[in-house]
């Protein structure tokens, strides 16, 4: 009897853990991107402006993979449908960091921390740290995104002034002699709105964002939104979902304090006229 018993609890646990590492599967994203084409009222020449603006376009808008199991997900760009720029690349580095390129991100939620894998300027960064509880507040709206149906929530985050002011100073209004001509509020925090399903009752979502009872499908983040636009579920290759083990090793408040003397350097450039990106230089 003993064993019999023993037997059945041993078949149910295999039967679990073949469940689990069964459930798993990949979501399409594409992001779309609303642009201030007025640059803080610079005076910047026609043909310029359009260049820019094309650039600016290839930046934002993207299609990112999201692969899921119960525990873990990687999140990364879709690079082979990547339109390069006319300087070689999409956007460049500069146009890379306004858009908030995801990089690769792996976030694993049993242990409730992430791996992120960034290339900026030359140089490549493996940012490790605690994943964010964000404190959704749920909404009654409900709506269809595909064949699933969606539940709202939202979220207000702070931001981070050191970078997103940063680039919102570059493009402030400038007389000829360098004196700026008006100055910009930078807000200091943003609601998020995300929409989820819960016929896949995973607590992941696409780049940062996670911790609702289904998978997010949609989220507006200020003039960003991601929208999901096709769901693969326990297709028959195996997938592995691992984070990412190549670059210098820095926390995320490391990082940010990296990119924010980066951007007060470009910042100065472009006040001397030396364009966006500044003269280039690598990260050290």
């Amino acid at each position: 009897m003993k064993n019999n018993i023993f037997f059945v609890i041993v078949f149910f646990c295999l039967l679990a853990t073949t469940y689990c590492q069964e459930f798993q599967g990949k979501a399409y994203y594409e992001s779309k991107t609303t642009i201030d084409a007025n640059f803080g009222g610079r005076e910047i020449p026609e043909a310029r402006r359009k260049q820019i603006m094309e650039r600016m376009k290839n930046a934002f808008e993207k299609t990112f993979i999201l692969t899921f199991d119960r525990t873990s997900s990687f999140y990364v760009e879709d690079e082979q449908l990547e339109a390069p720029s006319a300087s070689g690349g999409r956007g460049g580095g500069f146009f890379r960091m306004m858009s908030g390129d995801a990089g690769k991100h792996y976030k694993n939620i049993k242990d409730v921390n992430y791996t992120k894998q960034v290339e900026m300027f030359g140089k490549l960064f493996l940012i490790k740290d605690d994943l964010e509880k964000l404190e959704w507040q749920m909404g009654s709206e409900t709506k269809k995104i595909g064949d699933y149906t969606c539940y709202m929530a939202t979220v207000t985050k702070q931001i981070d002034t050191s970078t997103s002011g940063g680039f919102r100073r570059m493009f402030r209004g400038r007389r000829g002699n360098g004196e700026n001509t008006e100055k910009i509020e930078v807000p200091t925090e943003k609601t998020i709105t995300a929409w989820y399903t819960l016929d896949i009752p995973i607590s992941q979502g696409p780049g940062e964002y996670w911790g609702l009872p289904g998978l997010i499908l949609e989220v507006n983040d200020d003039r960003t939104t991601l929208i999901c636009t096709k769901i693969v579920m326990n297709a028959k290759d195996r997938i592995i979902v691992a984070p990412p083990k190549k670059g210098k090793e820095v926390s995320q408040k490391e990082y940010d304090g990296i990119m924010a003397e980066k951007i007060k350097e470009m910042r100065e450039n472009f006040r001397r006229g030396d364009g966006p990106g500044g003269r280039g230089r690598r990260i050290n």
